[in-house]
Order: C-alpha cells, then sequence, then structure tokens
C-alpha cells in the first residue's frame, strides 16, 4: 500500500539573483512497512529532501502525496498536524529536554494531541517498555547514556503511532557498538510493520534498510535494494 508519492520536486533557494537547484525532479515512492535508507554526503541534497518528506519544508514544484492527502494544499495549521500525527521524528542529537524525565519526554507529543492525562502516561510506559527503558522512566537524558537518550527519543516518536518514522542520522552521536544496537531496534520496530525512512550518509548504516537510494548533486541517482 502506497503511503508517500513524490513526483517531479524541485527545491531552489535564492542565492543573491540566481536561484540554486537543490533538488532536481525527484521521484519516489513508500509503501506500507518499507525500511528506506537515503544515501549521500554532505551538500547533497539529502537534508532538504528530509524536511520535504517531514513537512519541515515546502517544495518549489512537483507534487508530494502523504497518506492520500496532498501535501501541498496544507496550510502551516493542517501540516504541524501532519507532523504530530503521520510523521514520528528521530535526530541524531536526540532533542530531548533536559529539565523532563524519560517518560515527560515521551509524553510531549501526546499533550500537543491533547491526549488526557492518565492516558498519556499509560501510553508513554508502554513505549519505553518496547524501546528496553522501562526502569528508566523517571530518569532525566543526563543520567542516560546516549543509547538510552536515543530511545527514549525513539519511543517519543513512536508514541501517536505515527504512519512514517523518520530518521535523520540516527546513529551519528553513537558509538559503533551502540548504534548497532539502535539499528536492530529499528528493524525489529520495522518488522512489526512500522514504515521508516532514514537519512544518512553511513554505508554501513544504510545496508541496515531493505532499500537502498542513493542522492547525489539533488538527483536520486540509484535505487538499490538489499539482499
Amino acid at each position: 500500500m502506497e503511503i508517500l508519492k513524490m513526483k517531479d520536486i524541485v527545491k531552489t533557494y535564492q542565492m543573491g539573483e540566481e536561484d540554486q537547484i537543490v533538488l532536481k525532479d525527484i521521484d519516489l515512492i513508500i509503501n506500507k512497512g518499507d525500511f528506506v535508507s537515503i544515501l549521500g554526503p554532505s551538500g547533497s541534497g539529502k537534508t532538504t529532501l528530509m524536511n520535504i518528506i517531514g513537512c519541515l519544508d515546502v517544495q518549489t514544484s512537483g507534487s508530494y502525496v502523504l497518506n492520500n492527502q496532498e501535501v501541498d494544499d496544507l496550510d502551516e495549521s493542517e501540516l504541524a498536524q501532519i507532523r504530530n500525527k503521520e510523521i514520528g521524528f528521530v535526530f541524531q542529537q536526540f532533542q530531548l529536554l533536559q529539565r523532563l524525565s524519560a517518560l515527560q519526554n515521551v509524553e510531549l507529543p501526546l499533550i500537543y494531541a491533547k491526549i488526557p492525562s492518565k492516558l498519556r502516561k499509560e501510553k508513554a510506559k508502554e513505549m519505553l517498555e518496547r524501546v528496553g527503558l522501562s526502569e528508566k522512566v523517571n530518569s532525566r537524558p543526563t543520567q542516560l547514556s546516549g543509547g538510552e537518550q536515543q530511545r527514549v527519543a525513539i519511543a517519543r516518536a513512536m508514541v501517536t503511532k505515527p504512519t512514517i518514522l523518520l530518521a535523520d542520522e540516527p546513529t551519528g552521536a553513537l558509538d559503533q557498538k551502540t548504534g548497532e544496537q539502535i539499528m536492530q531496534l529499528f528493524t525489529e520496530l520495522n518488522k512489526e510493520g512500522k514504515t521508516i525512512i532514514m537519512i544518512t550518509h553511513d554505508e554501513k548504516i544504510a545496508k541496515y534498510a531493505s532499500t537502498r537510494i542513493n542522492i547525489l548533486d539533488g538527483e536520486l541517482t540509484e535505487v538499490k535494494y538489499n539482499d
């Protein structure tokens, strides 16, 4: 089942008197349950593509349909709703609030979604248990290792049951062993049916995905299905 379709996506930025083309005629289809890595070096356009997928930015031209909704037609308030309900974000630097416990960090998207307090706590505890942190619910980020902080971030991204888990260099701030553990968690979540799109520059990390897409100079140069 198709959940994301991009057609002829172009993104340009004004640089002085000239337009700089960052993405060129991107065509992309992602189906429910896919695990896709978008691999490219710095400056390849992968972050811009991620921002458009995540409704953090809009394309200059072309069509983007997410879950049967034409994203181009949505206003800022509707885009915020999409970001909260349809897309779970996992960032390289975790983006946890230091003054809040692990449980409170995971609750945040549910607060924005106006979920009642009791149900919020139940859902947040359930997700922390799913990522192996049931004993760390009251710990603050400074009391957690890097890998544990990223697991809290994954729990937070998953708690609203989004259509897509969108991960930006999710192991970039972690050592190799911890990074492998996080990738194993992504693999498990994907086997359970979660659709994952991962942005990375690391070939070893990209291999965890079932589909690898290469991006270079704003163009998708190859789609490779991993064994």
